[in-house]
């Protein structure tokens, strides 16, 4: 698959289907009856070959992914040698909620290997889940780098550093080996070359790339062969929602009720998902924000034809008054 990809232009111009380089009207908030705010940003749907399908706003400057990245780099890791199990692997993509069940795993990753939480390289943290955050306070917990979302990355990064025998203590470094592979894979998956190097909020290296390109690499890796790399990292989310977000998350309900799916969703507004006949969409929402996300990517979905109830769930976030409904937040996507 990634041959076909390779052979896909980049759609690098302004027509790609008529769309504009800025950025699209996506969402509204309606309170009351009046539209209180809006949120901008961008969208495209690929088919299972890389080529547009529908696109809106400004899908083919770069971009940063941010943890949607994530599918990716693992696979570039399963592809030197990573070998976990598949709950474990879907926890190497994850932006985890910090649940006991996440925590555990990523402890789990790193003894594997012969590690312990000591190397890893986040930055201290809260659980993202409220409930799980109030459960270690209450037990007297404090900030630490293993509860920190993108910990079951970087236990992955180590493990796979250990296996190669390369240096764990330098694994965040843009040169090191490690993440030279990926970077080869981001780029083969993708079907672009690196538009920009950045660092995440973990500290690890941060791929950018257009929004295009984002949504061929998740169509690569869920049309991927049988026994490929990028073929174990969808089986796993596929598997394992709830450890590439939490059970309480919103990405796990959509892959939950769409089977076959895989997604993932990233910070400052970025969501990918790919269907399982290999259509994918990208959604990045230029504000960043992260609360029209999943109302687009809703829309954006029925636009290629899915029917399910849970985009009517996730396709509108209430907007409360006084604890009770009086609005919500509406897909505006340009028809």
């Amino acid at each position: 698959m990634v041959e076909a990809a390779a052979r896909v232009p980049s759609p690098l111009v302004d027509d790609v289907r008529g769309q504009s380089r800025e950025p699209a009207l996506l969402a509204e908030v309606v309170r009351s009856g009046l539209v209180e705010s809006r949120h901008r940003g961008s969208v495209v749907a690929v088919d299972a070959v890389g080529e547009v399908l529908f696109a809106h706003g400004d899908t083919t400057s770069v971009m940063y992914p941010r943890s949607c990245n994530k599918l990716l780099q693992a696979a570039a890791m399963v592809r030197l040698g990573l070998d976990l199990p598949a709950d474990l692997l879907a926890l190497a993509c994850a932006s985890h909620s910090g649940e006991p069940f996440q925590v555990d795993g990523v402890r789990r990753i790193l003894a594997g290997a012969g590690l312990d939480e000591t190397t890893l390289q986040t930055p201290p943290d809260w659980p993202l889940d409220d409930t799980a955050r109030d459960d270690v306070v209450r037990l007297g917990g404090r900030r630490a780098p293993v509860l920190m979302n993108c910990s079951g990355k970087h236990a992955a990064m180590l493990a796979t550093c250990a296996l190669r025998g390369w240096d764990t203590g330098t694994y965040l470094d843009p040169t090191h080996p490690l993440q030279a592979a990926i970077a080869l894979a981001f780029v083969e998956l993708t079907g672009d070359p690196v538009g920009a190097v950045g660092v995440d909020g973990c500290g690890a290296p941060l791929l950018g790339t257009s929004l295009c390109a984002l949504a061929r690499g998740f169509g690569q890796v869920q049309t991927a062969a049988a026994g490929t790399a990028e073929a174990r990292v969808a089986a796993a989310v596929r598997e394992y929602p709830e450890h590439v977000s939490g059970t309480r998350r919103d990405e796990a309900r959509l892959l939950r009720a769409l089977p076959g799916t895989i997604g993932k969703a990233g910070a400052e507004g970025c969501y990918a998902v790919a269907l399982p006949d290999g259509r994918a969409v990208a959604v990045k929402i230029d504000d960043g924000s992260p609360r029209a996300r999943r109302v687009v990517m809703a829309a954006a979905l029925r636009a290629l034809g899915v029917d399910a109830a849970v985009l009517d769930e996730l396709g509108s976030v209430p907007v409360l008054g006084g604890a009770r409904r009086v609005g919500r937040i509406r897909a505006t996507l340009p028809t």
